[in-house]
């Protein structure tokens, strides 16, 4: 067996190359994608006769057997894209998705793209054309094939459902019987590729159960967590709790002598946040000798500058920051002073947000085995392109000579795009002769985390009495590892909604540096922006005393579209936001009056290249227990929804993070640590909290499909806020919800 996948059993290329000689060979459709990937492997879900460990640019297979063989080259991280791109082949395809067989694409030396990964809700959009058009290809070639065979024109013949058909004969060949007859055909051209006609589409749209779910819910292994080889040991990483703190001292000698220890010894690392921080590894022979030889483990730490940074002088250090120019000025529109000056209604506000954690179930594990100068992983990771890049540079092994396993990930949000946990796996198997697995606990997860930026926004904004903001100043104190830049998702665009709306428009914004690491979140920026920025415009439409809805509809304007400034910054459409923000007030019944007590919210947002607006019902009792009752939600992602049933997920999931994440979600920052450790001093959100109800709505229109992972979640913590208030008056500026007292009499 290949110790190259501990999960399944295939045979070497070699092999593979011999069997497929004597089984009668097996159409192999390579089409490049425009990201450069390259390559799969057949790690999970094989069931074919024609099995191979490896084919260049190879993302669909045909057995003589009629089976199916598409690769997802995306790593799935509970986004069930494992589940979805190959639908887009198989629809085009038109095969029946029950001959397919589903393989996952592994990050080898060929692999050179770092944005082969899973983040962003690019998955989608990145291929969704060029799986098209690999089916497509596909189809185009048996056709050919068949009516070589039969001696009559491709015109009349079609394929349907895993067969080619002659439509004026009736007479019928399946695809395996087609693979030696297809194989010898060269591949369309891409102009020449037809694709189908949407209203044909028989997959696409419709619910379709995600490839893994009989096995998630049998409990086989599928998870990085779940790896195993053979002589495998089991390794733990102490590091400071202080971020940036370094390692003068341990007891080595006492830990080695404990049960079970084969040996411990000091890392020195790169002490960096998106590198390789300095630590104390022990590795044992099971993961509960590990764990529990840790806890002798003694540690003498220089802890370093960052031991004096805490929350509250973040916050002290933001309040100084309002009271001079911002370092960073990032748009200036028309005369803001002059506008505020001549108001009718002026309104100031400052709201602020915390950092917060991703919080994985799946804890961050990685297995390495280091033989012969190169590395081997196996890790649950967003993005195999970057940790490679990582393990090469702090490390030294050349990058073709490291190949990494994606396995499937136990939750994702934007923390494994960083490969620390990889690092520090590998760092450890090089000292070890035997592959070695690191497993995280819950507590190296919450305070080792690169978490979601804290923020504090000082606002102040005109309106006339005709209900239109005049004029609107922003500071936003944001955090980095530098003065000079802010940290993973923790900028603000120029273009942030609604700069561009107001003829009188300052927006600016200064940098805390911090030790503290900071890492994208879920719809990074947009997760704690939509927030602050769509509660303080429902400030302003209660200040202007109209029509809540209408206000921000005047807003938006009847403008077409915004221009963009580059992949991250897409182009906004005005008249698509209208839409959704309409047909979610239209089913949520937004602003309809509630008796008190009882509150509806509007929000919207724009993320991700996706329009949602939500309209949140919410109940708050007079001890102030807050209860979500319903969420409306419409969503306009495109032309075309994949499955069904998994953007539904997306949406429903989206929604429920984003619920947690504003009313429970808060780390304490002292002494340069993270105070929080666990779950019980860190709440989830628990399944009596979720809404009864969650109302979804796409919106089919004529733009290229783009991804639902990060464009639902925006707009739901401030459409909730935005409920809180109509339902007891009371303003939310402060995240999470459960430090207001929502009482009230």
């Amino acid at each position: 067996m290949s110790a190259s996948n501990p999960l399944a059993a295939p045979v070497d290329r070699r092999s593979f190359l011999k069997f497929s000689a004597l089984a009668g060979g097996g159409l192999m459709l390579g089409l490049y994608l425009r990201t450069g990937a390259r390559g799969f492997a057949n790690i999970i879900n094989a069931s074919t006769d024609t099995v191979g460990e490896f084919a260049p640019n190879a993302y669909l297979r045909i057995s003589p057997q009629g089976v199916v063989t598409l690769i997802s080259k995306v790593p799935e991280c509970g986004q069930g894209i494992k589940t979805s791109l190959p639908m887009v082949i198989a629809e085009e395809l038109s095969v029946d998705w029950n001959d397919v067989v589903i393989e996952v694409a592994e990050a080898t030396s060929e692999y050179s793209n770092p944005w082969y990964g899973a983040g962003g809700s690019t998955s989608t959009p990145n291929h969704y054309d060029t799986f098209r058009r690999a089916g497509a290809s596909a189809r185009m070639m048996l056709v050919t094939a068949a009516a070589q065979t039969w001696e009559v024109s491709e015109a009349e013949c079609f394929a349907d459902d895993s067969a080619v058909t002659h439509k004026p004969s009736g007479r019928k060949l399946r695809y395996g019987e087609l693979v030696a007859a297809a194989s010898k055909l060269p591949v369309p051209e891409e102009k020449s590729v037809v694709l189908k006609d949407p209203k044909e589409f028989k997959l696409l749209g419709r619910r379709v159960s995600g490839v893994d779910n009989p096995k998630l819910v049998t409990g086989q292994p599928l998870f990085g967590i779940d790896t195993k080889l053979p002589g495998m040991l089991y390794a733990v990483y102490e590091k400071c709790p202080v971020f940036g703190g370094k390692v003068v001292s341990a007891n080595l000698d006492d830990v080695k002598a404990l049960p079970g220890v084969k040996d411990a010894f000091v890392v020195e690392g790169t002490n960096e946040p998106n590198g390789l921080m300095p630590g104390v590894a022990i590795v044992a022979d099971s993961t509960w000798a590990a764990f529990s030889a840790r806890r002798a483990l003694k540690v003498t730490w220089n802890e370093g500058p960052s031991a004096s940074e805490s929350w509250g002088e973040f916050a002290s250090r933001a309040e100084v920051a309002f009271t001079r120019p911002g370092s960073m000025q990032l748009r200036r529109d028309g005369d803001v002073a002059a506008a505020l000056s001549q108001a009718d209604t002026v309104v100031d506000a400052v709201y602020s947000y915390p950092f917060i954690s991703h919080a994985n179930l799946e804890p961050q594990n990685c297995t390495a085995q280091f033989k012969d100068g190169a590395l081997e992983i196996w890790a649950p990771t967003q993005n195999p392109g970057n940790g490679r890049e990582l393990l090469s540079r702090v490390l030294g092994v050349p990058q073709e000579k490291i190949r990494i396993h994606v396995t499937r990930i136990g939750g994702g949000f934007g923390r494994r795009l960083f490969s620390d946990f990889m690092a520090e796996a590998a760092a450890i198997a090089m000292k070890v002769p035997a592959p070695v697995k690191l497993t995280w606990t819950r507590e190296d997860d919450l305070r080792h985390d690169h978490y979601r930026p804290g923020g504090f926004f000082k606002l102040q904004a005109a309106v006339n009495d005709n209900g239109k903001i005049t004029g609107w100043r922003s500071h936003f104190v944001t955090f980095g590892n530098t003065k000079e830049q802010p940290g993973n998702g923790a900028g603000l665009s120029k273009d942030e909604f609604p700069g561009r709306w107001i003829p009188n428009f300052h927006s600016e914004a200064t940098v805390l540096q911090t030790a503290t690491p900071m890492g994208y979140w879920r719809a990074p920026g947009s997760c704690t922006i939509a927030w602050v920025m769509h509660s303080f415009i429902d400030e302003l439409a209660y200040a202007a005393g109209g029509d809540p809805l209408q206000f921000r509809l005047n807003l938006l304007g009847d403008g077409d579209e915004l221009p963009g400034d580059g992949p991250w910054n897409p182009p906004y459409n005005i008249k698509r936001m209208r839409a959704v923000v309409q047909e979610a007030a239209r089913l949520g019944g937004y602003p309809k009056p509630m008796p008190k007590g009882r509150g509806r919210g509007l929000a919207f947002h724009f993320s991700h290249r996706g329009y949602v607006a939500q309209v949140a019902d919410v109940t708050v009792s007079k001890d102030g227990t807050l209860k979500v009752d319903k969420v409306t939600c419409v969503c306009d992602v495109g032309s075309q929804i994949v499955n069904l049933s998994g953007a539904e997920n997306q949406v429903q999931g989206s929604i429920i993070d984003g619920i947690g994440a504003a009313l429970y979600q808060d780390l304490d920052i002292e002494r340069g640590r993270v105070v929080q450790s666990n779950f019980h001093d860190y709440p989830m959100i628990r399944m009596p909290d979720t809404p009864p109800v969650i109302d979804i709505h796409f919106l089919k229109t004529d733009f290229p499909t783009t991804g639902l992972g990060e464009p639902a979640l925006p707009p739901i913590a401030p459409a909730i806020c935005n409920a809180i208030y109509a339902a007891i008056g009371k303003r939310i500026r402060t995240l999470p919800i459960t430090k207001t007292d929502l009482s009230w009499s």
